[in-house]
């Protein structure tokens, strides 16, 4: 099955970058698909804080662990906000008001916009910044040198995507960046990774030898907008016959948030610097394991039957867009789900069972409003997915 880089840097955009940041209202509004279906809607789906924030924040109070988050009020931005406040830290978010704006009632929040009207920033110090939002160089710039003078640290979240080069296994931190030829291009849809390559360049000049550039990849588990993995756990519950992509080995990397955030208050706490690839697990794991560890934590009576590759691209079913998380394993992708993540295993990034995300990602997923269950924004239809298969086994003759 062939797919271009830029339909690869399409689909990035609205998977592992976007829910990077979706929602999050930092003020750079991220392309997106569907219309609100993979934006600003996705984003905008109910997430409570958890139940210890009031005490832990006035923890916080005289922790002098004072954490600015550009942002916050997404998908990964939430989890991090949890998991530092359970570890004393005084949070301020910034961002436009405009995703989630219920979340976390105790903590200082400030209002602005990262393109044009950072005021609320001026005049105020923190010990650490996580900027959670940060796509197009010059907005990340801006950002960068005003707080330079402010914070002593800052996190950026990156992508997996900056990589010009997604063939060689096993890619390290040293792999050569994408580039383009024009840098004040703005068009994210089209060089995602580039631009967030470039983003990265703008915080380390303005922030030399104070910055961490962390590099995920697909993020998953609960409050997942965009379903781009939360399509195979809720499937699979379903039951029955589940059309599976490929032979089963080419091998996947993913993320589990609440993993992704724990470590990213690591990285503040210890001061980490440098550039860290951030997906799991450390070999990668063949797709059958995903989805043989997805059924052990939903349970059910689901069968995998496993549909060639190229009969997948004869009739019209993409990787990665409908056949979430997959991409074959050749040619320019022969690398993807081979990502080495020693550097920040080495500096403590910690991978939990994949069957417990895909419990919890299906326990949240059940918590949301009926219409949205039953509007899945990645994967097959149930009847897309008879279709196919009723072809392949047409193919096979029965």
């Amino acid at each position: 099955m062939s797919i271009s880089r830029r339909q690869f840097l399409e689909w990035s955009v609205t998977s592992a970058g976007a829910i990077t940041v979706l929602g999050c209202a930092g003020s750079q509004s991220p392309p997106t698909e569907r219309g609100a279906g993979a934006g600003a809607g996705a984003g905008s789906e109910a997430i409570e804080p958890a139940a210890s924030e009031g005490a832990a924040a006035a923890a916080g109070q005289a922790s002098g662990k004072r954490l600015l988050i550009l942002g916050g009020t997404g998908f990964l931005g939430p989890h991090v906000v949890e998991h530092a406040l359970t570890r004393g830290y005084e949070i301020t978010l910034f961002n436009r008001g405009k995703t989630n704006p219920h979340l976390f009632p105790g903590l200082e929040k400030l209002r602005g916009d990262r393109d044009g009207d950072l005021a609320a920033l001026r005049g105020r110090s923190w010990d650490a910044v996580l900027d959670t939002s940060g796509y197009v160089p010059r907005i990340v710039r801006a950002s960068a040198e005003l707080l330079s003078e402010a914070v002593a640290h800052y996190v950026f979240i990156s992508t997996v995507s900056v990589y010009a080069d997604h063939s060689q296994v096993g890619m390290t931190e040293e792999h050569p960046v994408a580039t383009i030829e024009d840098e004040t291009n703005e068009d994210v849809r089209t060089h995602y990774g580039a631009l967030k390559a470039l983003c990265e360049r703008a915080v380390e000049d303005a922030m030399p030898g104070r910055v961490a550039n962390i590099r995920p990849g697909l993020i998953v588990g609960p409050r997942d907008p965009t379903d781009r993995f939360s399509y195979w756990p809720v499937r699979i519950a379903r039951g029955g016959e589940v059309l599976a992509p490929g032979t089963g080995r080419d091998p996947v990397q993913v993320i589990d948030v609440r993993d992704l955030a724990a470590w990213i208050v690591q990285v503040v706490e210890a001061r980490v610097l440098g550039v860290y690839n951030a997906i799991g697990p450390v070999d990668g794991m063949p797709m059958q394991a995903m989805l043989s560890a997805c059924k052990e934590g939903v349970g059910g009576d689901a069968r995998f039957t496993w549909v060639d590759s190229d009969f997948l691209t004869e009739n019209q079913v993409s990787p990665w867009q409908d056949m979430p998380a997959w991409i074959p394993a050749t040619g320019e992708y022969a690398g993807f789900g081979r990502v080495d993540v020693s550097r920040a295993v080495a500096a403590g990034l910690t991978f939990r069972p994949m069957a417990e995300t895909a419990r919890a990602t299906l326990e949240w997923f059940k918590t949301l409003p009926e219409e949205r269950q039953g509007a899945l924004r990645a994967g097959l239809s149930r009847e897309r997915e008879a279709e196919v298969l009723a072809a392949w086994h047409a193919r096979q003759g029965g």
